[in-house]
């Protein structure tokens, strides 16, 4: 049963899997906007669905706190080969629940320099992410597909262009997950690397 986190909260991947990963699979799902319409002398008006390009991002950390590598649409690989991100969606919507972008994480791989991976989503058409409704990023087991975690990222509403939304991170030789869900601004994940400082 995978476990629906909070802010702020912390779980280790091997509890919560109850074994030890290799594989895992960060998610990140969302719906098509909800645009409302005056139409032409005020009829023909009403809601209507439109197509927003998000784009999720992993950046590598070492210990010191330096971006080591980044895994996003312009880079699909990390140079490691131990992230691979599904490319680019620029709709939004699909099956409710269902990823419209994932990234792939070979945890045997990860450099053993890298200490921290932080997932981020950023809004590169420029649109706020206010009324973008089911946006969520999951964490799941590649071998059997199974959910590990969830997190809301409870969009709706915000004014906002940019999202750190999770962490994941070694800790007594374990990898562990935080989830952040904190709000900034930007186009790409280089405007949010001020606002992700304190998360190292």
């Amino acid at each position: 049963m995978a476990i629906n986190l909070q802010k702020g909260q912390r779980i280790s991947l091997e509890k919560e899997a109850g074994r030890g990963l290799t594989r895992v699979i960060m998610g990140l799902g969302w719906g098509m906007k909800q645009v409302q319409s005056k139409g032409f002398l005020g009829f023909g008006g009403g809601a209507r669905q439109e197509a927003v390009d998000l784009d999720a991002s992993c950046l590598l950390f070492d210990t010191s706190g330096n971006l080591v590598d980044t895994v996003w649409f312009r880079q699909l690989e990390s140079h490691c080969g131990s992230i691979r991100h599904s490319g680019d969606d620029r709709s939004g919507g699909g099956e409710a629940g269902a990823d419209n972008e994932r990234i792939a994480i070979d945890l045997s791989r990860v450099p053993a320099t890298v200490q921290a991976l932080l997932f981020t989503v950023n809004s590169f058409s420029g649109e706020s992410f206010a009324g973008i409704p089911n946006a969520f990023c999951r964490l799941v087991d590649d071998a059997n597909n199974g959910e590990i975690a969830r997190f809301d990222l409870s969009l709706e509403g915000g004014s906002h262009t940019g999202l750190i939304m999770t962490k994941l991170y070694r800790h007594n030789n374990e990898w562990k997950m935080q989830a952040l869900g904190e709000s900034a601004e930007g186009r790409t994940f280089h405007d949010l690397l001020p606002a992700l400082r304190p998360y190292l």
